[in-house]
């Protein structure tokens, strides 16, 4: 993740153009398709597991809004795809609130031009760094669109795990969860080899250590850890096609080689 504000190079892949370009978008250049493509011979699911994640984030989302919660910070939000957080949201409460909130400007340029909020709601967009949260909580744009007296879902889909550093990544988190109120829910999902085989570990690593993969693959208990004090949903940390899915599990990807979790909780 580039700090917010950098220019645009289109030389460097980038995780929101790369995970575009892996759910069959256009919004991405040579060097994410390369990328891309490099992770998906290394790891064949990921594809797949590209798009269970998307399906959660719809999931996630309609559970947070009918528990009654109207508003939404999504922080890494990605290139816009169908069923985005104001969509989902909206369907069921037309007056639901999001920030989309990312650090890569293309990102930016095309959530103001694409997503466009139910008049009755709104949204707002903002380009910041997950690694600088006071930034996010103090920008403007967040404080005139939600009000964070009132309840908030917050949405770390796919984000975490580009934060390498263990100490910063939990610190992250902490400090958003914080400035919540009581009723608020966090959904994570995040990359793990909890669930692969002794030769997809030692790829991965090989991989992480090169260069080749920019996701710091993270197991159970630390991703836990990152919860205390919350009351963590029913069914609990999953893999994410598992997370009150409602397709058939014969129809879920299945690897020895990678896996997403996800996670949703309650702050009481």
């Amino acid at each position: 993740m580039g700090e917010a504000g950098e220019s645009i190079d289109t030389s460097v892949p980038h995780p929101a153009r790369r995970y575009n370009y892996w759910l069959g978008g256009k919004d991405h250049f040579a060097a994410d398709r390369a990328s891309g493509d490099a992770i998906a011979k290394a790891f064949p699911i990921v594809v797949a597991l590209a798009r269970a994640n998307r399906k959660f984030l719809g999931r996630a989302v309609t559970f947070v809004a009918g528990e009654g919660v109207r508003q939404f910070l999504d922080v890494g939000t990605g290139l816009p795809a169908p069923d985005n957080t104001h969509e989902v949201a909206q369907r069921i409460a037309p007056e639901a609130r999001v920030v989309y909130v990312d650090n890569d400007p293309i990102v930016m340029v095309h959530a103001r031009a694409l997503l466009q909020s139910d008049p009755r709601g709104r949204t707002a967009y903002l380009e910041a760094d997950l690694r600088d949260p006071d930034a996010i909580l103090k920008h403007e744009a967040l404080r005139d669109t939600l009000d964070l007296n009132e309840p908030v879902g917050l949405l770390l889909i796919a984000i975490l795990h580009f934060i390498h550093d263990d100490a910063r990544a939990a610190a992250s988190v902490r400090a958003l969860i914080d400035a919540l109120p009581a009723g608020s829910f966090v959904a994570i999902t995040h990359g793990t080899m909890d669930f692969s085989s002794p030769e997809g570990v030692a790829a991965y690593e090989k991989m992480f250590a090169a260069g080749g993969t920019d996701v710091r693959a993270r197991g159970r208990q630390q991703i836990l850890g990152w919860l205390d004090g919350l009351e963590v949903v029913e069914p609990g940390l999953t893999l994410v096609s598992d997370w009150r899915a409602d397709d058939d599990p014969a129809d879920r990807p299945v690897s020895d080689d990678l896996g997403i979790y996800a996670v949703v909780a309650r702050k009481p």
